[in-house]
């Protein structure tokens, strides 16, 4: 199936853009303290007093921030907190959900009654301000951002599962397992989930780019990851004054953010396209 995808993926232009950028920021990511180093040859930490607000040139090609820091240095270094976050935060946000999903569409019943008011209590709630509301009780820091995330987006996991096993619970080949004795989780993990993956693979890939955008959003307001880690969106709010003045100190960050949320967007249309049944002709 992958290899599918990804022949498909050549012919369709965007796509192979967005799959270029994706791969391009896992890389400057996995590589960021090597890139900063002996690339840019910068130090995304290092204050230049006698540099402060330098414009794009030769020594900084993205030129330096409000306290003579290399712009382009501390996106490198901001990449990997960023793309951490998005992943960490859709894998345990999707864990949780397949769980409580796959109990509640399953046995049905009381526990789907009680897991269901659950998941609709969560879902109530829009997402930035529960995930402020989090994030303002717990001490600011990256475990933080990937602990509220994960509270505030685990729900819609969860309803997408619960939809899927209460459809295929009644499929024959599910119905054949349980007279033969099989048990539950058997039936849950063996069946059910293998059949619900490609929805799910569909619906994490939606989310990544919506992850990154919400810890800018906490990085912004001061509850993400603290400084001085640069962060992509910390890096916009400190210096949000200099707009007028010096607008590239927050207009590469923001273009990195929109480029970023973009790319994972269009390769989740793309996979949501191709995997998912409701969307095929």
């Amino acid at each position: 199936m992958i290899k599918t995808l990804v022949k498909d993926s050549t012919g369709n232009l965007p796509v192979l853009i967005a799959g270029i950028v994706v791969a391009l920021l896992a890389l400057t990511a996995l590589f960021s303290p090597l890139l900063t180093a002996y690339v840019i040859k910068q130090d995304p930490l290092a204050m230049d007093l006698d540099s402060l607000r330098v414009p794009p040139g030769k020594a900084h090609l993205l030129g330096t921030d409000s306290k003579g820091r290399d712009i382009l240095s501390r996106i490198i270094a901001g990449s990997r907190i960023s793309l951490a976050v998005g992943l960490a935060a859709t894998a345990l946000s999707l864990t949780i959900g397949v769980l409580l999903g796959l109990a509640a569409g399953y046995f049905g019943g009381a526990v789907d009654a009680v897991l269901s008011q659950i998941f609709d209590v969560f879902l109530a709630f829009p997402s930035l301000l529960l995930a402020i509301g989090i994030s303002a009780v717990l001490q600011p820091g990256l475990a933080s951002a990937m602990l509220a995330i994960t509270l505030v987006s685990w729900a819609g996991f969860a309803r997408l599962v619960r939809g899927i096993a209460l459809s295929l619970r009644e499929q024959t080949y599910v119905e054949a397992s349980r007279a033969l004795g099989a048990s539950s989780a058997r039936i849950l993990f063996r069946h059910i989930l293998p059949n619900a993956l490609p929805l799910l693979l569909v619906a994490a890939s939606l989310r990544v780019g919506g992850f990154i955008l919400l810890e800018a959003a906490l990085s912004f307001l001061g509850l993400g990851v603290q400084p001085p880690t640069p962060t992509w969106g910390s890096m916009i709010s400190l210096n949000r004054a200099y707009i007028s003045s010096a607008p590239w100190t927050v207009l590469f960050p923001g273009l990195t953010i929109s480029v970023s949320v973009i790319a994972f967007n269009i390769i989740g249309d793309y996979l949501r396209d191709k995997l998912d049944p409701r969307f095929q002709a």
